[in-house]
């Protein structure tokens, strides 16, 4: 069975929002080898509308050239959770917009490599209440924004997890894997 992993740049307290503003001074090469450890065990992206538009603009625009990922996030197959885009333009890209949790139940009983969700906190939130998150990756930013979308503010319930790798880089990220917990 295939997992759903997701990998999330992360502030102290908690902000997912617009990582190009605060990102780049801690983006380095140890942070390239942690997406790209990532991506090189996904053979699907998953993402929600917003998402996918802002990871769309980035990598087929002129900027794109000076990322070394561009080419794989590009051709990777997508999947669009979305009730408004109906007509994706962006790569092989499937979309899904109803029986969401369903529609993803069946897409990780096909066969292939793990399914990658990034930068959609809302479709992260959906992943860990339907229990079809497998993997929370974060990668936590030495910054306090104090203001900002953040991943867990909207008071739903607890979601257990459990701890399964933690790595410090040199610039003060810290890498954080988590799985859901076992009670």
């Amino acid at each position: 069975m295939r997992k759903i992993v997701s990998g999330l740049f992360i502030t102290l307290d908690g902000v997912i929002e617009a990582p190009e503003k605060w990102n780049p001074p801690y983006y380095n090469q140890e942070m390239t080898e942690a997406v790209q450890a990532q991506m090189a065990k996904c053979d699907t992206h998953l993402y929600g509308r917003r998402s996918y538009e802002l990871f769309r603009s980035v990598f087929t625009g002129p900027a794109a050239q000076g990322i070394p990922h561009a080419p794989t996030m590009n051709e990777t197959p997508k999947v669009l959770v979305s009730t408004t885009l109906g007509d994706p333009d962006w790569g092989p890209t499937t979309v899904i917009s109803s029986d969401v949790a369903e529609q993803l139940a069946k897409l990780k009983e096909q066969p292939g490599k793990d399914i990658n969700v990034g930068a959609s906190g809302t479709l992260v939130r959906f992943l860990l209440e339907e229990g079809l998150l497998d993997e929370l990756g974060l990668l936590v930013h030495p910054v306090v924004l104090g203001a900002g979308k953040r991943l867990f503010g909207d008071g739903r319930g607890p979601v257990s997890l459990e701890l399964a790798e933690s790595t410090a880089f040199t610039t003060g990220v810290v890498s954080q894997r988590y799985t859901p917990a076992v009670r």
